[in-house]
């Protein structure tokens, strides 16, 4: 019941922002133009043979020529990024990022100090996880769980140029037979029955939601309902789901994505049966693998991870405070009350996906307790890589799968003529050590240079 109230208090905070004019804002990165990359290795998305010592020409938004700079006459109106020594990417999809959340330890906290805050707060902190994001050369992501108004407004406000950040594809708040908690801090939807799961979709689809997200509790009808619902507005559903009791219901109902699954441990590995079902359907599969059973293990060898200088520097210093004092004791948070059991299945659980063929999408839960927006996608490709996943196949995941799971594979996930100029250079080879994807230096969205190593 508390945590309703800290809901209502911070819809309250956010009407009254509501009614303030928004402060003016300068349009990010120079205007598309013509822009040549030139000099470094490409990997297309496509799982081919890099091109070396390649050239892509953007011609405003789009990609207009790729190949080997040898072969490509760069005209003298372009402007020229070398990208010499360094590889030339797809920006990467981020599958399950939540902005109203930095990598604070404890929820039951992190909401009420925002609402005591004041007014802004909450907004402030989505904005600084989109430029996270971003600068970590995520170019396009999904929001799963988030007040729906604030959602859309972010979401439409990085569209304009007003904010820097990935092209957002937003849930709003999730539907969940689930109450308390988690479910109203996040500006989730319980429902009592299964119309009134498929009434909300409608709600959200009428609202201009880009997806729907089925939360924790719901019945097989539910699932159901809530599918047809959405198909019917054209939206994907992506499903929170862990047994396979829940597995099977949102496979054999229709969800679009299966989220979690399987979550690196938080459950033991499926039948083969599941598995097999699953990539006989083709459905796609966002494992989450690495927000427990890896983070936890791999701070506890590094902690001084938690105080990472860029932190400091994204975030303003009452935020940033909060956060470290939240962190104090980060052994003992309840996230990780189930680490121990999680880590016994852990890599099972990843590579029954990683050695069956599923559909992988990448995706991190960003924003939950110590899994920090500056991290992006790394952390979670080397834990595929890891556990059999050629880097190639996952470099595809992050870029060209994940873009055929949002529907938007048309115009983005790979750098070929014709597609969105959505692309990264990192700094080192991610094929040889997929880490390199933590060194993004460059990012182009859309044409416009939004991230460069000189800034």
């Amino acid at each position: 019941m508390r945590a309703v109230h800290v809901w209502r208090a911070i819809a309250c905070t956010l009407m009254l922002m509501a009614a303030l004019p928004p402060a003016p804002q300068a349009q990010l990165g120079a205007k598309s133009g013509k822009i040549a990359l030139v000099g470094g290795m490409l990997l297309d998305g496509y799982e081919a043979p890099p091109i070396h010592h390649a050239a892509v020409l953007i011609d405003g938004e789009r990609i207009v020529r790729v190949g080997r700079a040898a072969e490509i006459a760069v005209p003298a109106d372009y402007q020229v990024i070398d990208t010499s020594g360094r590889t030339m990417m797809p920006g990467m999809i981020e599958l399950h990022a939540h902005l109203i959340i930095l990598g604070h330890g404890n929820y039951g906290t992190w909401f009420p100090w925002v609402v005591k805050q004041g007014p802004g707060t909450l907004v402030k902190v989505m904005e600084i996880s989109a430029r996270q994001l971003l600068d970590a050369g995520v170019t396009a992501a999904v929001d799963l769980g988030a007040p729906l108004a604030e959602s859309l407004s972010v979401r439409d406000r990085v569209n304009r140029g007003e904010l820097a950040g990935p092209r957002l594809s937003m849930s709003g708040p999730w539907i969940t037979r689930a109450s308390g908690g988690m479910t109203a801090q996040f500006g989730g939807i319980t429902v009592t029955s299964t119309a009134q799961a498929a009434g909300e979709v409608e709600r959200l689809a009428k609202a201009g939601v880009d997806v729907i997200k089925a939360h924790s509790g719901l019945t097989r009808d539910d699932y159901q309902a809530i599918a047809d619902t959405a198909h019917r507005h054209n939206l994907r559903v992506h499903a929170h789901v862990y047994a396979e009791s829940d597995v099977r219901n949102a496979l054999e109902t229709g969800i679009d994505v299966l989220t979690h699954a399987g979550s690196a441990g938080t459950a033991p590995p499926y039948s083969q049966q599941m598995i097999t079902d699953i990539v006989n359907a083709g459905r796609p599969v966002v494992i989450t693998a690495a927000h427990r059973a890896w983070i936890y293990p791999d701070t506890a060898a590094f902690p001084e991870r938690l105080q990472d200088p860029q932190l400091k520097k994204d975030f303003p210093p009452a935020i940033y405070a909060e956060v470290q004092n939240s962190l104090a004791n980060w052994r003992a948070l309840g996230y990780f009350g189930r680490t121990d059991r999680e880590m016994v299945f852990r890599e099972r659980g990843v590579k029954q996906f990683v050695e069956s063929g599923t559909v992988l999408g990448m995706g991190t839960d960003s924003g939950t307790p110590m899994n920090f927006h500056t991290e992006a996608l790394w952390r979670e490709a080397k834990v595929h890589v890891d556990m059999g996943m050629p880097p190639i196949k996952v470099i595809s995941a992050l870029t060209r799968v994940g873009a055929s799971i949002l529907g938007k594979q048309r115009d983005l996930g790979t750098v070929e003529p014709g597609k969105l100029a959505d692309i990264i250079v990192v700094r080192g080879n991610p094929l040889y050590d997929i880490t390199a994807l933590g060194h993004v230096e460059t990012v182009v969205k859309g044409g416009r240079v939004v991230k460069s190593k000189t800034q």
